[in-house]
């Protein structure tokens, strides 16, 4: 299939490609990497009436430090921030999941905003902003917020995102001295989108565990410091508390197995490591 007819524009300001969104009525929509809104075009499953190019834009493409947080534009292409050398050190739990993110075609193309704009809840980026507790920041013409990723993800590839707003940036908390972390997933084949997949953080306050693929959104649950005969408990609790649902790729009964597993192959490792 082709897309319907849309409009497209190349503004030449950030200031311009914000008017168009205010302008457009919910009619306008950003593109930036374009893989996942191309094939959505191409199966008219979006159907916007304008195109916002934000990709010539140059202040959307820097990472930056700020503070204890990573910062990255809008226009990032998910390979430039895997690329970085200080990636490991930094976001530890991001340089582990980026080999599953697609394939290295895809990271060349798409970037880290859109695949958090896209909302896919099997995605390994948002899973690994809710997880780290990073936060999103957004702009329209009339103003800027920041919203906290576990609360910018509402539902099945919905967001928080108002119609006349984009994403400006991302923040990813940097890793701390002493933290554990690891990822882990199962897909019915490399660079496809996780069955299920999992995210853990060993801090000061205990372990967070963050899971996609199973409900209608990443999830990010906290739990305190376990030992190693109190993480199936936990762990079995988690899996029945999800939305798991029966589809083409999975039962819910097969999900709920793999959060058992990777979900404590993922926080035992994640506390090894704090150790």
């Amino acid at each position: 299939m082709k897309p319907a007819s849309f409009d497209f524009l190349c503004p030449e300001t950030l200031e311009e490609a914000l008017a168009a969104l205010a302008e457009g009525g919910g009619e306008a929509r950003v593109i930036a990497g374009g893989q996942s809104l191309v094939p959505m075009l191409n199966m008219r499953l979006a159907r916007p009436g304008l195109l916002v190019d934000i990709m010539q834009l140059d202040p959307l493409h820097k990472i930056e430090t700020s503070g204890d947080e990573i910062v990255v534009g809008a226009g990032v292409r998910q390979a430039e921030l895997e690329a970085r050398p200080d990636l490991s050190r930094h976001l530890p739990l991001l340089a582990a999941a980026f080999p599953w993110l697609g394939h290295v075609q895809t990271r060349a193309r798409g970037t880290v905003c859109g695949s958090v704009a896209h909302a896919d809840p099997s995605a390994e980026l948002p899973l690994a902003l809710v997880t780290l507790g990073g936060t999103v920041s957004l702009r329209s013409r009339s103003r800027r917020r920041k919203v906290k990723a576990d609360d910018f993800f509402i539902g099945m590839m919905a967001t928080d995102l108002a119609e006349d707003e984009m994403i400006e940036s991302v923040h990813f908390p940097k890793a701390r001295p002493g933290w554990g972390f690891s990822f882990r997933e199962i897909g019915r084949r490399h660079g496809d989108f996780a069955i299920v997949a999992c995210a853990a953080v060993a801090d000061d306050e205990g372990l967070r565990l963050g899971i996609a693929g199973v409900d209608d959104r990443p999830r990010v649950f906290r739990l305190p410091a376990l030992d190693n005969d109190q993480f199936d408990d936990a762990i079995n609790d988690i899996a029945w508390s999800l939305n798991a649902r029966d589809d083409i790729h999975a039962s819910a009964r097969y999900r709920r197995e793999l959060v058992r597993s990777l979900g404590r192959e993922t926080l035992k490792e994640a506390s090894r490591c704090r150790t």
